[in-house]
């Protein structure tokens, strides 16, 4: 009975507008929090400093929706730039297992240039 209650909490997940998974979608959880801390300071202070009502709401909004896009962007970029990465490693590990004792050793050719 309590696995079945630990499955369900654990497939139970947040959608936001019914489109996008925060849970397991990358990068969406930072960048709605961000976006909406982005949104108060913007919304507050233009407010604070104006005390136009409508006009800080408008650009509350508006920084919503340019700080969420802009970490958005961030995010992604930074994780494919790492999955880039992580794939060249294990290409390596991979060619440096498959190659290892060979006349086409990469680390025996640098060693034999070091020597001559």
């Amino acid at each position: 009975m309590a696995d079945e209650e630990a499955e369900v909490a654990k497939e139970k997940s947040f959608k936001l507008l019914g489109i996008l998974d925060v849970r397991n979608t990358p990068c969406a959880r930072e960048s709605v929090l961000y976006g909406s801390v982005g949104a108060l300071v913007i919304g507050l202070g233009h407010f604070i400093a104006t005390s136009r009502v409508r006009r800080s709401c408008d650009l509350a909004v508006g920084g919503f929706i340019l700080s969420t896009f802009g970490c958005w962007m961030y995010c992604r970029y930074n994780n494919a730039k790492l999955r880039l990465q992580q794939r060249m490693v294990q290409e390596g590990m991979k060619n440096k297992a498959f190659f290892e004792g060979s006349s086409m050793d990469p680390s025996l050719q640098n060693n034999s240039r070091r020597n001559s």
